[in-house]
């Protein structure tokens, strides 16, 4: 099968590489210093299910060797818009989005820019975090669970979860594809934003009685929202998750503090944020995840400003770069199947309205 990995961060790489392995054609969406080290020298995964070195095939335009049969959908929520403009056209006919971002909202934007038909859902469960650009370190877990978004059970999904198998990443083929969203949800707006916050680890929270009681209360909103959303969720699986927490997820490093520590903009939208506009539309009072929503706001708006400054009187999306040279300059990219293109890249818009309103980057989509 053909897939493309549309944002090779820790997650789109850890699934590609175990891809490849198992013998599919992937092709890794990269930009920066990370696409030149995956062009130049390959990716590498440090694993306890098994170390991987391999060549791979990367580039930074989509297009370039479309059409897909699958496109793994791994860039941040903020970036969806760019990201999902970018792949329109990239798919084989029957061929799917599957996306495996975080939160449970980009799925309804990716249907309206690329037709229902062509998007799936699905969760990454998987701990791993990006240490150098080309190098992943992966922790725990490594599978994917996701579905039809209606639910239906299709030769499509059956085929994509054979795939999965030979890989060693398949989680599960889900017929409720809102319950096993909020699911990892549950997780997310708890553990991302006060690790984050506190610059500590999962098993550092969990050891503290305040720390546990904060996610306890979070958790517990996010139950009540989900329910309200009309996924099946309980507050008996609360307690559940914080006692795997303890055992199982100590060493925990979510996405929202490995940004935070990068100086990266931050997911609280997809996360923190998803839990108050539910609670609001459903008239379900949220206060603690209004308290950290606007806290990782505060936090979000200064590492924006720092980002704005790094290159002063310059676009953003000057800063991206491509194999060593900026956007918008003739560059020659070695891939890593021995080919040499010349590619001329024009000036792209200065900026892009996203999925919740944040002015971004046209090109800024690398998770």
């Amino acid at each position: 099968m053909k897939i493309l990995v549309m944002g090779a961060g820790a997650v789109g790489n850890y699934f590609g590489a175990r891809l490849q392995q198992a013998g599919e054609d992937v092709i890794f969406c990269a930009r920066g210093e990370n696409l030149r080290v995956l062009c130049e020298k390959g990716l590498e995964i440090q694993s306890p299910r098994g170390d991987v070195a391999i060549r791979v095939k990367a580039t930074a335009d989509p297009r370039e060797f479309a059409p897909y049969d699958l496109i793994l959908f791994c860039v941040k929520a903020y970036d969806t818009e760019a990201a999902a403009q970018a792949i329109k056209g990239c798919l084989n006919p029957g061929g799917a989005v599957l996306t495996l971002q975080n939160g449970v909202e980009s799925e309804a934007r990716l249907c309206e820019i690329l037709g229902k038909d062509s998007v799936m859902g699905g969760n990454a469960r998987v701990g791993a975090e990006v240490v150098e650009p080309g190098k992943v370190l992966h922790r725990t877990n490594g599978v994917i669970e996701f579905g039809e978004i209606d639910g239906r059970d299709t030769a499509r999904a059956r085929k994509l979860a054979e795939m999965f198998q030979r890989a060693g990443i398949f989680g599960e083929l889900s017929m409720r594809l809102s319950t096993i969203r909020w699911e990892k949800l549950l997780g997310n707006a708890a553990f991302n934003p006060v690790t984050a916050l506190t610059h500590r680890n999962i098993g550092d929270v969990v050891d503290d009685p305040d720390g546990t009681n904060l996610l306890r209360h979070l958790m517990k909103e996010t139950v009540a929202v989900a329910q309200a959303e009309g996924a099946v969720l309980s507050e008996g699986q609360v307690e559940a998750l914080l006692a795997r927490a303890r055992t199982h997820l100590r060493s925990g490093r979510p996405s929202t503090l490995q940004d935070l520590e990068r100086g990266k903009p931050l997911e609280y939208e997809a996360l923190s944020g998803a839990i108050v506009r539910a609670g609001r539309r459903h008239g379900i009072k949220t206060p603690y995840a209004e308290t950290v929503y606007s806290l990782l706001k505060l936090v979000d708006q200064n590492i924006r400003r720092k980002m704005s400054r790094s290159e002063p009187g310059q676009p953003e999306w000057k800063a991206q770069s491509l194999c060593g040279k900026l956007v918008g300059t003739p560059i020659t990219l070695a891939t890593s199947h021995g080919r040499r293109m010349g590619l001329s890249w024009p000036q792209p818009p200065q900026t892009e309205r996203l999925l919740y309103g944040t002015p971004r980057p046209a090109n800024a989509f690398v998770r």
